[in-house]
């Protein structure tokens, strides 16, 4: 039923300024305003959309992935703007730099961070 159709992504933000400037500065990702909030243009498919949400609520989980070629020079990209990576402990396996290193069993690394309202995002080298 669904098979053709364009999906797309979207969650919501607390303030749509601050996410313009973090994602669109911070990140790279080319942001534009639209009529109910902000179109993230990512490359291979279709925008993410943020909407705004005054009792917004980040979820408990990765609501956005962006894969990378190289994970750790993605992680020092990142730090270096200013982005802290999160650390979920050892049951993740993460190392100093917050990469969690594959097994050869999926992603050879991943690595989180969140944005200005919480939502929580990962970097991730397959």
């Amino acid at each position: 039923m669904l098979r053709n159709s364009e999906a797309f992504s979207g969650f919501s933000v607390r303030d749509l300024d601050k996410a313009r400037d973090f994602y669109g500065n911070k990140l790279g990702v080319d942001v534009s305003m639209e009529q109910q909030g902000l179109a993230l243009r990512v490359s291979g498919g279709r925008p993410v959309f943020l909407y705004p949400k005054d009792d917004h609520e980040p979820a408990s989980f990765t609501v956005l992935n962006f894969p990378v070629d190289d994970i750790d020079k993605a992680v020092d990209d990142l730090v270096a703007a200013g982005i802290t990576m999160e650390n979920y402990g050892e049951e993740f396996g993460q190392d100093a730099k917050g990469i969690a290193r594959g097994n050869g069993d999926g992603p050879t690394g991943i690595a989180w961070f969140t944005d200005p309202d919480g939502n929580v995002l990962s970097i991730i080298q397959e």
